[in-house]
């Protein structure tokens, strides 16, 4: 089976299982979303959305979120991954937003690359989500499912070079869910320790049946 071959018939295969999909985050603007995305690194979206609530009842744009101070912050953030640096952070985030922008969320890659504690990834996942521009965030779920699914090659050592890779072979009209596809996949059937390979719809044509597999 060709790389071609193969991105046809996992793309299809999503298309018709999961026609309608999105993030598991809980948001309700453009902020709560760029919030609870810096918040989900390293961290599980479960535990994001058990914090976020109480956290966006006290600070639910960036104005308000701006006259805080990261202990302020971290009362409500305690539970997830390296708080005090996503508190620092977010309170960085939120002024910078207020000074730089009149406190909305810019719809430029460049200009949320520029904002504290948003990197590529986070940047890219609000683009997709919230501004649905056709953008390809590489968390480690999704780099992960990239290459056991044989969609990379091993060359693609980093995130940023299985994003460049993914969003030239995948059609423009499906990038926006296929970061979602690829997530989801990862995160509930083609699980880091202990795959669900029976429950896997491509277990037939898995790299891991070639010779020399690693997987």
């Amino acid at each position: 089976m060709t790389r071609k071959e193969r991105y046809e018939r996992i793309l299809d295969t999503f298309r018709v299982t999961q026609p309608h999909v999105t993030t598991e985050l809980l948001f309700a603007s453009a902020f709560q979303l760029l919030v609870a995305t810096v918040l989900s690194a390293q961290c599980t979206d479960k535990r994001v959305n058990q914090v976020t609530p109480d956290l966006f009842s006290h600070y639910p744009d960036a104005r308000s979120m701006a006259q805080a101070e990261p202990d302020d912050v971290l009362e409500y953030i305690r539970s997830v991954s390296y708080p005090n640096a996503k508190a620092r952070h977010l309170v960085a985030m939120a002024r910078a937003l207020v000074a730089d922008h009149a406190g909305e969320v810019p719809e430029s890659h460049n200009e949320l690359v520029k904002l504290p504690g948003v990197g590529q990834k986070t940047a890219n996942v609000v683009e997709a989500v919230w501004f649905g521009h056709a953008t390809m965030a590489v968390d480690t779920h999704v780099f992960r499912v990239a290459h056991r699914l044989g969609l990379v090659p091993k060359e693609a050592t980093t995130p940023l070079k299985v994003e460049q890779y993914l969003m030239r072979h995948i059609p423009q009209e499906d990038i926006p869910n296929a970061h979602h596809w690829l997530l989801l996949h990862g995160r509930y059937v083609c699980r880091s320790a202990k795959p669900l390979c029976a429950d896997c719809p491509f277990d037939g044509f898995c790299p891991k049946l070639l010779k020399d597999s690693k997987l």
